[in-house]
């Protein structure tokens, strides 16, 4: 048994998992400036870029969650479960496998969205010039999206393993090299061609080609813990059936996420574009949060999948409260702090007041509950670990339900308006972090 497998099976919980987030944590930081940095830079282009982009934003969550969190969690979790138990050839074979469906992943969402992808930007209210840029964003970003595919399997790989720095450090070089050059692709700086609204996609995939490929020479030649190597290459059943057992569940949340957000923009859509633009604002500043939760929910995917692999099942419930705990602590600090000083930070992004009267009612609203979508997340994170996905498809499910119909009641029966779909949304994130503790609480884990 390798050190790192040995420490998550004995080390002290709490310095361990502050060891293990600090890196992920600092790396997922760096790429939520680098997406406000972009949120900024479309600005410049005017509030019709800023709308189209809130309008692709689902489709583009979508992508990036199934590669991250669904495929990218399950990957983490097997290897991690495999290494627990001490089977590193299993481990080494699994590899093949997650990149094999990385590569199908790409391919389904591409062929998915050029079916009817158009269909479904105007269902949520895209039409003229909005719906065209819209549907530009998505076409370049899917085109390319097999390295971002590429990128969440690895680096979730390499986190399954217990190497948490490194993909940490491609983070922070790739987000650098991605910022440069989405300056330069959206805007025209460093005298790269200025191609507005797709620069921001674009950018995104050369940053991919990058970090996915140091990733695979990462695993090739100079990993101890596993190795991508050709003698391990052999497509089994069974190792397909360890991933699908977490994977095929996880998909549902992203996807009850997305749906979340798709209802919720075509309610937000019916008050016209500037309130379009003021929630695509306050929904990517969600991203603050989600760097911490991210670093903490990833390292407790593999913490938590260790020691179930171990059949540690008290450690690794141990895990998940102090985590979940963590995370709901600071995510709460942090949409506290976002909803008192919204006044000093919106107009950096938009000048326009609609927009502007929508941004601070969305953060001021829904921001005050990021404590339990703290929760919610991180234990979402380490119920992949622990191979037991069904409370979070029931949390993630019960989110979609209230904020549709809380949605739809509050603009045609209650008439509330625009803060009453907020006030949905707020409502629906609390039921999702309660549902999590809960089912922790009553053992979830153990029924698995």
């Amino acid at each position: 048994m390798d050190k790192r497998t040995e420490n998550m099976l004995k080390e002290p919980i709490f310095p361990l998992l502050v060891n293990m987030s600090a890196p992920n944590t600092i790396a997922f930081l760096v790429q939520a400036v680098v997406v406000l940095t972009e949120v900024w830079l479309i600005g410049r282009l005017g509030t019709s870029a800023l709308a189209a982009v809130a309008l692709a934003f689902p489709v583009i969550m979508l992508t990036q969650q199934m590669a991250f969190g669904a495929l990218g969690g399950a990957v983490s979790s097997s290897l991690a479960r495999s290494l627990g138990a001490g089977d590193k050839q299993r481990a080494e074979e699994l590899l093949w496998h997650a990149l094999f469906l990385a590569a199908c992943g790409a391919l389904f969402f591409l062929s998915v969205f050029y079916i009817s992808g158009e269909l479904l930007l105007q269902i949520l209210g895209g039409k003229g010039e909005l719906l065209e840029q819209a549907i530009a964003y998505c076409r370049v970003f899917l085109l390319g999206a097999i390295v971002i595919w590429l990128s969440g399997t690895l680096s979730a790989a390499l986190r399954g393993i217990g190497n948490m720095r490194f993909p940490a450090l491609l983070i922070i070089f790739g987000s650098g090299l991605q910022v440069t050059l989405a300056g330069g692709l959206i805007l025209g700086w460093f005298g790269l061609p200025r191609l507005g609204i797709i620069g921001a996609p674009l950018a995104a995939i050369l940053s991919g080609i990058f970090m996915s490929s140091a990733m695979l020479i990462k695993l090739s030649y100079f990993s101890q813990e596993v190795e991508l190597t050709l003698k391990r290459l052999s497509l089994k059943k069974d190792l397909f059936a360890d991933i699908f057992s977490v994977a095929l569940p996880a998909s549902l949340s992203p996807i009850f996420t997305v749906a979340t957000i798709l209802v919720l923009t075509a309610f937000v859509g019916q008050f016209g574009a500037s309130a379009l633009a003021g929630y695509g604002i306050g929904s990517r500043i969600e991203f603050l949060m989600i760097p911490l939760v991210f670093g903490i929910g990833t390292a407790m995917t593999t913490m938590v999948g260790t020691n179930m692999g171990a059949k540690n099942i008290h450690r690794a419930e141990r895990i998940g409260w102090l985590g979940g705990s963590l995370a709901g602590f600071f995510s709460g600090i942090i949409g506290l702090l976002l909803a008192i000083s919204a006044d000093y930070w919106i107009n950096f992004f938009t000048t326009d007041e609609n927009a502007y009267e929508a941004t601070k009612a969305y953060i001021q609203i829904v921001g005050l509950c990021f404590t339990f979508q703290g929760l919610g997340l991180s234990l979402y994170f380490a119920s992949q670990g622990a191979n037991a996905m069904k409370w979070p498809m029931i949390a993630t499910g019960s989110r979609f339900i209230l904020a549709s119909l809380g949605g739809w009641l509050a603009v045609n029966y209650f008439s509330l308006g625009l803060n009453g779909v907020f006030y949905s949304a707020a409502l629906a994130m609390t039921l999702y972090g309660l549902i999590l503790v809960i089912s922790l609480k009553l053992g979830a884990w153990r029924k698995n």
